[in-house]
């Protein structure tokens, strides 16, 4: 396998200062950017051309990249998608929450209502707010009848509007839902989902693998099928409002695109949360994207989720309000090949000579650094200086941060801290260390360390020095016993 390029050794990175644009303590708070976070869903560090990809073209995220920072050390705080979410809304460790874990798709919803959150933070603060895309952090209360208002749901936490799919495009129910409703439900055939069992006479994968079209899948992804693929639960009934996944990426590219031009033109600054799917599994590209990338699937939808961000760039130049538009790109886990379909990920990168997580090690549902450490870019045109940062940032300090920016009141009783400064590229210093989690076992890093402590208690303690070892080859646990005392100190601080 061919060695890549990739910039992510701290050695030979420089941090680049932003004063000499404007930004200063006295007039970065106050602020009013329209402010757009777009996550993507498990891509890896290596994935796009500013981290070193080569296999496949993202000049739209490498557009970001060269308008803004690139932050080398950017961290989500979980190897899962749930858990980070929570963290990037809440701006609280996932670990604080006993329910913030992988969740099925009819799941209550995990955030309190009424509760400060990111949206809360800038509708508080006279923003339009609204999400786009995939969700993931429940619905309701649990015991939702899917063809009634949907209740708790995103409005009670901030959004005023939003078109999203409940979980993922993995799992029931699978369809969309525009700000507290499903869409196209038929009142005659009413939507149901079940995830303990199916509903009579309604075939699965597992039992009727003629069904399965388009993918194949393993046993865990085979219960109902919809679009001639397999899915995690059981749903019946109003099969016409049933996604079709080549069409879901020009869906929420519709929906985002008409909101931002409609608070525009309505004068006021908005803040789009907006959760892409790609490339989460099933890889099922727009048919425009197929054979994109050598990758296969997987590559053809890191391409389709360029175009995505590529449209959204378009709209902004067209409407006039890209340099008063904070973008931050990041996404929400690492990455992962072999997620319950057969799409011959693993065989096709390793053919192509791809790393997806660079020079990392482990990548979604671990916990080393490859499944918390992504990409992660903040272009501001025109207020942020273009570069390179190694300062290390992460999505639980939006929450703090932008109520610096916005002048609104320090949250409290959060893991959130103020980092604005790094984020807008003024300042080096930002996170100290991270509280970090992958399925609800926990490591913890600093500057330098990175510490594994023992998941059972006939286990040892890993650590790694990341500035000597970035891949985390050597655990030197051994050699520096009291390093590793010292960090399990502050990790259970950290806890309390």
């Amino acid at each position: 396998m061919r060695t890549l390029i990739f910039p992510v050794m701290l050695s030979v990175l420089t941090f680049v200062c932003t004063t000499d644009r404007g930004i200063s303590a006295e007039t970065v708070p106050g602020e009013r950017p329209n402010v757009i976070i777009i996550l993507a869903d498990d891509l890896g560090i290596g994935d796009t051309g500013c981290y070193g990809a080569t296999v496949h073209q993202t000049p739209n995220v490498d557009s970001l990249a060269e308008h803004g920072i690139r932050f080398t050390q950017g961290y989500a705080t979980s190897a899962t998608c749930t858990p980070s979410r929570y963290a990037l809304i809440t701006g609280k460790y996932p670990i604080r929450h006993p329910n913030a874990s992988i969740l099925p798709g009819n799941a209550p919803m995990i955030i309190e209502p009424g509760s400060l959150t990111l949206p809360q933070l800038f509708k508080n603060a006279g923003y339009a707010t609204f999400a786009v895309g995939k969700w993931h952090l429940g619905l309701a209360d649990g015991k939702q009848d899917w063809n009634k208002e949907i209740r708790p749901g995103l409005v009670d936490v901030g959004f005023e509007h939003s078109f999203i799919m409940a979980a993922t495009n993995d799992r029931t129910p699978t369809v969309y839902i525009e700000d507290q409703r499903c869409v196209g439900l038929d009142p005659n055939d009413p939507l149901m989902v079940n995830y303990q069992k199916n509903f009579d006479g309604e075939p699965t994968g597992k039992d009727n693998p003629e069904l399965l079209t388009k993918m194949t899948a393993n046993s865990g992804h085979a219960d109902s099928v919809v679009n001639g693929i397999g899915r995690i639960g059981f749903q019946k009934g109003s099969r016409q409002a049933y996604w079709i996944d080549e069409d879901m990426a020009e869906r929420f590219s519709d929906k985002a695109l008409e909101y931002v031009r409609k608070s525009a033109e309505g004068g006021k600054p908005f803040f789009l949360y907006y959760g892409l799917h790609q490339p989460h599994c099933p890889r099922v590209p727009n048919s425009r994207f197929v054979d994109s990338s050598p990758l296969g699937p997987r590559g053809d939808v890191i391409v389709e989720m360029d175009w995505q961000i590529g449209e959204l760039l378009k709209l902004l130049r067209e409407l006039n309000i890209e340099e008063n538009t904070m973008i931050i790109f990041t996404s929400d886990n690492g990455f992962v090949l072999n997620d319950g379909y057969n799409d011959r990920s693993p065989e096709l990168n390793e053919k192509a000579g791809h790393a997806p997580g660079g020079i990392l090690r482990g990548g979604k549902y671990s916990r080393y650094d490859g499944g918390m450490h992504v990409p992660f870019i903040v272009q501001w045109k025109g207020t942020v200086k273009p570069g390179v940062s190694d300062t290390m940032v992460c999505q639980v300090d939006f929450l703090a941060s932008f109520a610096k920016m916005l002048q609104q009141d320090a949250p409290t009783n959060v893991d959130s801290s103020d980092i604005l400064d790094a984020f807008l590229g003024r300042s080096p210093q930002g996170r100290t260390e991270l509280l970090l989690e992958a399925s609800r076992r926990l490591s913890f890093r600093t500057e330098q360390w990175f510490l594994v402590p023992p998941a059972q208690a006939n286990q040892q303690a890993e650590l790694f020095d990341l500035k000597a070892d970035p891949s985390q080859q050597n655990n030197i646990a051994a050699v520096h016993p009291d390093v590793v005392e010292e960090l399990t100190k502050r990790l259970d601080e950290a806890m309390r």
